[in-house]
């Protein structure tokens, strides 16, 4: 079999976590890199401008069922033989983009090339399980959960940078060659990490079954409730706040910028701080720590006066920043409950993130009228969401244990 094979030479533990890393911030380099360049899409294609935002759902239907998909294979096939498969058809679709000459193949050719992405983030996270002791998941999580947050943050100025000296093809040119390299070290230079398992016969019983399994184990709902409301406001920040600062409170574009670095700042804080405390208290304890302060936060959101800036600022410096440390606490404690099913669980949780972010974000869109009112309250929601969710997985956890 593909994954029988042994590397050339295996990569050293630095540069595989930044490569895992690497693999994690597909998706979001992937949807956002050429968001500068829908005007011109839809002038080269001779569509609407919501005909080019679709792609965007487009890929994120194709990257959700993708996940879903190869989480189970990995569990059976290798994690090293499915992240081929999938970033060939990556490549390949990357490449089809070029050329496209309507929306409905560009269309197509967007939802095949998410479907090929989808293995990265799953099996990246799903290669920390396998190859690093639990005492260290959470730190290098948390690293590879930075990336996957400053991703979205970078990847639309890279693709402007593109767009100033190429046309909008450009950005699925340098994404079939990040697709390539990806292959050519996962061909040649990286290691099986899960022991293959094909005793019982591909069906579609034996792909989704795993998903029965993970769901049975009760806190996991809750965890994966949490994780996908926490999503659900980082979403709506990223809809919302390009009408609010720049709309409603008349921020140029280029201070807009300003105000969306310091929710960076905020997150590489609470990564930071995150990792410190990992190597103190339990998982438990850090989730029940930062929950808490999310709650501060949904207070901050429900009470906030919509005309005054810094009562908006601060309570979302908050959620965003707490982001980035309950992420990947909940994927370590996924990783803990379903050890034999990291795969599947991986694929359950990361799909799930972008769900919640979907829902949400449609939800801003629907009830939004021009003000900051909608944004708060929908970030509150998912506040209250992600500490409900939290005290359900607690509450489930410890009857677990008790009986």
């Amino acid at each position: 079999m593909p994954n029988s094979r042994t590397p050339i030479k295996p990569l050293s533990e630095i540069a595989l976590i930044i490569f895992l890393g690497g693999l994690v911030g597909f998706g979001p380099l992937s949807i956002d890199m050429y968001l500068p360049t829908f005007p011109n899409i839809a002038e080269y294609l001779g569509a609407d401008i919501s005909q080019v935002q679709f792609t965007v759902s487009t890929f994120l239907m194709g990257f959700c069922a993708g996940m879903l998909l190869y989480g189970p294979l990995s569990d059976r096939y290798g994690r090293r033989f499915i992240l081929i498969i999938g970033m060939s058809l990556y490549v390949l679709a990357s490449i089809a983009c070029l050329f496209a000459t309507n929306i409905e193949q560009l269309l197509i050719c967007r939802f095949l090339q998410a479907f090929g992405g989808g293995a990265a983030p799953v099996l990246g996270r799903a290669i920390v399980r396998d190859r690093f002791p639990p005492q260290r998941t959470v730190s290098i999580l948390s690293m590879m959960q930075l990336i996957t947050m400053l991703a979205p943050l970078l990847a639309p100025m890279i693709g402007g940078v593109l767009l100033l000296f190429f046309d909008w093809r450009s950005n699925f040119v340098l994404l079939a060659i990040l697709g390539a390299i990806c292959w050519i070290i996962v061909y040649f230079r990286l290691e099986e990490t899960h022991q293959v398992n094909v005793s019982a016969p591909l069906t579609l019983t034996t792909i989704f079954h795993p998903y029965c399994i993970v769901l049975r184990n009760p806190p996991t709902v809750g965890y994966i409730f949490c994780l996908s409301s926490m999503f659900g406001g980082l979403f709506t920040y990223v809809a919302g706040t390009p009408f609010v600062y720049i709309d409603y409170f008349h921020f140029s574009p280029q201070h807009y910028g300003y105000f969306f670095g310091l929710n960076v700042i905020g997150i590489i804080i609470c990564t930071l701080l995150n990792n410190r405390f990992a190597k103190k208290y339990s998982l438990q304890t850090l989730l029940a720590g930062e929950v808490s302060l999310v709650a501060i936060a949904g207070i901050g959101f429900a009470f906030a006066d919509p005309n005054n800036l810094i009562a908006i600022m601060l309570p979302l410096f908050l959620f965003i920043g707490l982001t980035g440390a309950i992420a990947p606490n909940i994927m370590a404690m996924l990783l803990q409950l379903h050890r034999d099913r990291a795969g599947t669980a991986m694929a359950l949780a990361t799909s799930m993130q972008f769900a919640g972010g979907l829902f949400a974000s449609a939800a801003l869109s629907y009830f939004f009228q021009g003000t900051p009112q909608t944004m708060l309250l929908v970030l509150c929601v998912c506040s209250i969401c992600a500490v409900t969710g939290f005290l359900l997985a607690a509450f489930l956890s410890n009857k677990q244990q008790t009986s």
